[in-house]
Protein backbone atom coordinates (compact mmCIF):
# COMPACT_ATOMS: atom_id res chain seq x y z
CA UNK A 1 0.00 0.00 0.00
CA UNK A 2 2.50 2.79 0.46
CA UNK A 3 4.18 2.10 -2.85
CA UNK A 4 0.66 3.08 -4.38
CA UNK A 5 0.23 6.20 -1.95
CA UNK A 6 2.33 8.95 -4.26
CA UNK A 7 0.47 7.69 -6.92
CA UNK A 8 -2.85 7.94 -5.64
CA UNK A 9 -1.68 11.50 -4.62
CA UNK A 10 -1.15 12.21 -7.45
CA UNK A 11 -4.24 10.96 -9.28
CA UNK A 12 -6.17 13.19 -6.56
CA UNK A 13 -4.58 15.95 -7.91
CA UNK A 14 -5.21 14.53 -11.83
CA UNK A 15 -9.52 13.80 -11.02
CA UNK A 16 -11.39 14.19 -14.30
CA UNK A 17 -14.49 16.18 -14.68
CA UNK A 18 -16.98 13.36 -13.46
CA UNK A 19 -14.58 12.01 -10.80
CA UNK A 20 -15.09 15.67 -9.30
CA UNK A 21 -18.94 15.79 -9.92
CA UNK A 22 -19.14 12.10 -7.80
CA UNK A 23 -16.70 13.87 -5.38
CA UNK A 24 -18.55 16.65 -4.60
CA UNK A 25 -21.63 14.79 -3.71
CA UNK A 26 -19.35 12.01 -0.91
CA UNK A 27 -16.63 14.26 0.47
CA UNK A 28 -16.94 15.73 3.87
CA UNK A 29 -19.42 13.12 5.46
CA UNK A 30 -22.37 14.67 2.51
CA UNK A 31 -23.06 11.72 1.94
CA UNK A 32 -25.35 10.08 4.44
CA UNK A 33 -22.97 10.92 7.31
CA UNK A 34 -20.50 8.46 5.74
CA UNK A 35 -16.45 8.88 5.29
CA UNK A 36 -15.61 8.31 1.67
CA UNK A 37 -11.76 8.27 0.62
CA UNK A 38 -10.81 9.29 -3.31
CA UNK A 39 -8.12 7.45 -4.97
CA UNK A 40 -8.17 5.17 -1.82
CA UNK A 41 -5.00 2.31 -2.14
CA UNK A 42 -6.09 -1.31 -1.83
CA UNK A 43 -3.63 -3.97 -1.95
CA UNK A 44 -2.12 -3.80 -5.13
CA UNK A 45 -5.00 -1.56 -6.42
CA UNK A 46 -6.37 2.18 -6.28
CA UNK A 47 -9.46 2.71 -5.69
CA UNK A 48 -11.66 5.61 -6.99
CA UNK A 49 -13.79 6.03 -4.34
CA UNK A 50 -14.15 3.62 -1.32
CA UNK A 51 -16.41 4.44 2.47
CA UNK A 52 -14.33 1.57 4.71
CA UNK A 53 -17.23 2.15 7.22
CA UNK A 54 -19.43 0.15 4.95
CA UNK A 55 -17.05 -1.72 3.08
CA UNK A 56 -17.75 -0.31 -0.47
CA UNK A 57 -16.08 0.48 -4.09
CA UNK A 58 -17.49 3.07 -6.12
CA UNK A 59 -15.49 2.44 -9.48
CA UNK A 60 -16.10 5.09 -11.51
CA UNK A 61 -15.62 3.85 -15.62
CA UNK A 62 -15.46 5.78 -18.98
CA UNK A 63 -15.75 4.47 -22.20
CA UNK A 64 -12.48 2.58 -22.17
CA UNK A 65 -13.75 0.23 -19.50
CA UNK A 66 -16.89 -1.17 -22.34
CA UNK A 67 -13.10 -2.82 -23.86
CA UNK A 68 -12.93 -6.83 -23.79
CA UNK A 69 -9.48 -6.95 -22.04
CA UNK A 70 -9.79 -3.99 -19.85
CA UNK A 71 -13.50 -5.66 -18.82
CA UNK A 72 -11.36 -8.96 -18.12
CA UNK A 73 -9.06 -6.75 -16.21
CA UNK A 74 -11.70 -5.46 -13.99
CA UNK A 75 -13.37 -9.09 -13.20
CA UNK A 76 -9.75 -9.60 -12.14
CA UNK A 77 -9.73 -6.70 -9.72
CA UNK A 78 -13.73 -6.34 -8.40
CA UNK A 79 -12.65 -10.71 -7.37
CA UNK A 80 -9.53 -9.13 -5.51
CA UNK A 81 -11.49 -6.30 -4.09
CA UNK A 82 -14.14 -8.55 -2.96
CA UNK A 83 -11.68 -11.20 -1.05
CA UNK A 84 -10.97 -7.93 0.61
CA UNK A 85 -14.05 -7.89 1.93
CA UNK A 86 -15.33 -4.70 -0.17
CA UNK A 87 -18.52 -4.60 -2.17
CA UNK A 88 -18.07 -3.16 -5.64
CA UNK A 89 -20.13 -1.27 -7.59
CA UNK A 90 -19.23 0.07 -10.83
CA UNK A 91 -21.28 3.67 -11.89
CA UNK A 92 -20.91 4.89 -15.78
CA UNK A 93 -19.51 8.39 -15.82
CA UNK A 94 -21.93 8.98 -18.42
CA UNK A 95 -24.55 7.62 -16.22
CA UNK A 96 -23.72 10.28 -13.62
CA UNK A 97 -23.42 12.89 -15.97
CA UNK A 98 -27.62 12.48 -17.49
CA UNK A 99 -28.40 11.38 -13.96
CA UNK A 100 -26.48 11.94 -11.18
CA UNK A 101 -29.98 11.93 -8.99
CA UNK A 102 -30.43 7.91 -10.19
CA UNK A 103 -26.59 7.19 -9.15
CA UNK A 104 -26.58 8.51 -5.81
CA UNK A 105 -30.07 6.49 -5.29
CA UNK A 106 -28.06 3.65 -6.45
CA UNK A 107 -25.01 4.06 -4.00
CA UNK A 108 -27.67 4.83 -1.30
CA UNK A 109 -29.54 1.27 -1.64
CA UNK A 110 -25.81 -0.45 -1.30
CA UNK A 111 -25.34 1.06 1.89
CA UNK A 112 -28.57 0.32 3.37
CA UNK A 113 -27.73 -3.38 2.34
Amino acid sequence: MKKLTPLARRQRKLQNPHELKLWFYLRNRHFSGLKFHRQFPIGRYITDFCCREKKLIIELDGSGHANPSQITKDKQRNAYLKECGYKVIRIWANDLQKNPEAVLEKISQLISE
